[in-house]
């Protein structure tokens, strides 16, 4: 699905600076940010988990990792992982 967000310039510049700051281009990094927030959505914890302890923070996302077990996904190559696959640059 393609959807056009219209943003003041101000937001803009930050969502690019963010993006550029962890090596993504805006598109991926908006991308993340919305699967965030449906995939907390749907399974019922809050968006934003900034108020949580760094003990309950590690506790709910090793939560959410394993609950990814039984997706029995292929273990991915070396070559899969690296840098240079994984964006087109």
């Amino acid at each position: 699905m393609t959807v056009t967000i219209k943003l003041p310039p101000g937001i803009e510049a930050g969502l690019l600076a963010q993006a550029r700051a962890q090596g993504l281009v805006v598109s991926c990094y908006i991308g993340g940010l919305v699967r965030g927030q449906v995939m907390a959505r749907e399974n019922g914890t809050p968006p934003s988990a900034s108020n949580l302890s760094p003990e309950e923070w590690i506790d709910a996302f090793k939560a959410w990792a394993h609950s990814h077990d039984a997706d029995n996904l292929p273990i991915l190559s070396d070559e899969a992982m690296s840098r240079e696959s994984m964006y087109d640059c």
